[in-house]
């Protein structure tokens, strides 16, 4: 794992000292070794984290005449076998390393390469008798690359802050990016908070050739459910798939262990992680001791199941809170508008003590319908046919609940629902996981635009692939592990099991109020029965009741009326009105307001300024 930058400069010497400023940007990520490369037309850096070939894997790697180089974040877990294949075409090898696997790939098969490969990257690979440039993003959108395109040259990095070391390259925030942002709580591909900076599209390659640029598409997810499918055939393939997956991602040089929420998703990666590691596992977990949504019981069981060697730790009021919610706009890039980045910090901090990588059960709601906004958008269908005066009556009286501090409590998913349901489908699914409504954003911003429709995509399972998982759930983990340089692979997000899901019927992932039913199903009998009855809690903050207590001065220190009235972002007293009506009790906005401190704190690290 590491982080990776570069630009172009045709025909003419880069500034001095500029690779290595924006390369040692990345340094949380790849602490361990630190390369450049440059000629006269193109730069590349690379901060490293040893994991495979630790003394042997130094980038950047350059072929046997030196005219083709690469850097690479990120890992490949099927390199072995691909290496073979290359071996018998007649390569050869300096080193283990899945980083030369990759440039050896690149000039044998050029940028078919990327199909073979089974793992998460973003990689860049220079060529300098052609002057071409050739950029990468795993099929997933796991590890992440962005892009500026000026004067005909091409700058990238795996976070923003490689692009903001160029400071010829204004931050103007995107009015595109700031609208996503406050309704769905991230920004999708390609946008991002700041105008003229986009994120390469996973599972997509981007060549640079003097100045000129082609972009393409080297995988995608077809969504093809098959209704010849049999549940027990369905259960026998997914366990093979998991096993082989978990498999691959035991595969490092280094220290290991395994997320535990207590949940089916990390369970079943527990499962499958003990049987194969030949060793016993560490696991790592967060509780919220005494409070309802605590899940310590479940993961502790589920460590006394496997005989782990498990670490936990608590997060509670009496942590130093607003520290770590203070450093995480430097670490994250763009804003990050999801809660679940707190305990997400928390975790990789600890985790990072003991072990360098952590496999994750990130994926699986996406791939196998884990969420209740997927029970929502099927009760809301029947709750269309209702007649909409009755709906906004229905509404009305859900808002007159009384407000609770529970994180995620009853009176919050009425209100929330009963909102949604007067909504299309499309937005009301978006309005679910996220904060503002398209009427709430046009009282609050002083330049309101709608948010950009997705592609047609065929289900909402699909869209969420796309959008959230990328976007928002791999994104938040990227940026939070690697703060700490720890890295955190997905193994549901081998592609055999996303291409997998998406030939399963709909009623083998949501079936009646059943969520993840054929993962449910295939896990029964390996992990603990308690683990697969119990609710789903979200991995997240009780954010309505620390912002008014434990986060409130820091909410108010951010927030203040000047700031507000600076940023040019808002309507006068908008911003003033949520934070009241949240502290009055008048309603819960708790996860609205942490996108709106994250936005602040975001905007005064970053200097960005409102075109």
């Amino acid at each position: 794992m590491c982080g990776i930058a570069g630009f172009t400069h045709r025909g003419r010497r880069a500034a001095e000292g500029r690779i290595e400023k924006i390369t040692r940007a990345l340094d949380h990520r790849g602490p361990d070794q630190w390369g450049v490369h440059e000629s006269n037309d193109c730069s590349l850096g690379i901060a490293r984290l040893r994991i495979i070939d630790i003394e042997g894997g130094k980038q950047p790697i350059y072929s046997a005449g030196g005219d083709t180089v690469i850097v690479f974040n990120g890992e490949i877990y099927n390199h072995d076998e691909v290496r073979r294949e290359l071996v018998a075409l007649g390569r050869s090898f300096a080193s283990r390393s899945d980083t030369e696997v990759i440039l050896q790939g690149f000039l044998e098969w050029d940028v078919k390469v990327f199909e073979k490969l089974r793992g998460m990257f973003g990689v860049a690979l220079w060529t300098e008798s052609r002057k071409r440039l050739v950029l990468a993003r795993d099929r997933m959108g796991i590890k992440p690359l962005y892009l500026n395109r000026s004067g005909g040259d091409v700058y990238f990095g795996s976070e923003l802050k490689a692009i903001f070391g160029h400071d010829e390259i204004p931050r103007r925030i995107s009015r595109e990016g700031l609208n996503a942002y406050l309704s769905l709580n991230y920004i999708p591909a390609p946008y991002t908070m700041i105008d003229g900076i986009t994120k390469l599209a996973p599972g997509h390659w981007l060549e640079w050739v003097d100045g000129k640029e082609k972009t393409e598409a080297y995988w995608k997810s077809e969504f093809a459910p098959r209704g010849d499918i049999k549940l027990d055939a369905a259960k026998e393939e997914l366990d093979h798939l998991l096993r082989e997956s978990v498999k691959e991602h035991l595969i490092a040089d280094v220290p290991l262990g395994v997320w535990a929420s207590g949940g089916v998703d990390s369970s079943a990666i527990l499962h499958y992680a003990a049987e194969c590691a030949g060793r016993q596992v560490k696991t790592f977990s967060v509780s919220f001791q005494g409070r309802a949504f605590d899940e310590s019981p479940w993961f502790r069981e589920v460590a006394r199941k496997y005989n782990t060697d498990h670490h936990e730790f608590d997060l509670n009021p009496e942590q130093d809170l607003a520290a770590a919610v203070e450093k995480i706009p430097y670490y994250s890039d763009e804003p990050s508008a999801d809660a679940g980045a707190l305990p997400v910090w928390f975790l990789s901090q600890m985790t990072r003590k003991h072990v360098t990588v952590a496999l994750s059960g990130e994926g699986a709601d996406e791939l196998f319908g884990g969420y209740y906004t997927y029970l929502a958008d099927n009760y809301a269908g029947a709750m269309r046919y209702v007649p909409k005066p009755l709906r906004q009556a229905g509404r009305a009286l859900a808002h007159l609940l009384p407000v609770s501090d529970d994180k995620i409590s009853l009176e919050y998913k009425l209100k929330r629902f009963s909102t949604g349901a007067l909504l299309d489908p499309l937005e009301a699914h978006l309005y679910w996981n996220g904060t503002f409504t398209t009427r709430e954003r046009e009282g609050l911003l002083r330049a309101f635009q709608p948010v950009y429709a997705p592609p047609n995509y065929s289900s909402f399972l699909e869209l969420d692939q796309h959008w959230y998982l990328p976007d928002d759930i791999l994104y938040k983990c990227d940026r939070m592990s690697m703060a700490h340089s720890l890295e955190v692979r997905p193994p549901f997000l081998d592609h055999r099991i996303v291409e997998f899901a998406a030939r399963l019927p709909e009623s083998m992932k949501v079936n009646g109020s059943k969520l993840k039913h054929i993962l449910k199903e295939t896990m029964r009998g390996k992990i603990p029965a308690s683990v697969l009855t119990r609710k789903k809690e979200g991995f997240d903050i009780p954010a309505h009741d620390w912002f008014r207590g434990i986060l409130k001065p820091l909410l108010h220190d951010t927030l203040t009326p000047q700031a507000i009235r600076e940023s040019g972002l808002f309507r006068e007293g908008a911003v003033e009105k949520v934070l009241a009506d949240h502290e009055a009790r008048r309603a819960n906005y708790g996860y609205h307001l942490w996108g709106l401190l994250m936005l602040f704190l975001w905007k005064k690290q970053w200097n960005a300024v409102t075109s």
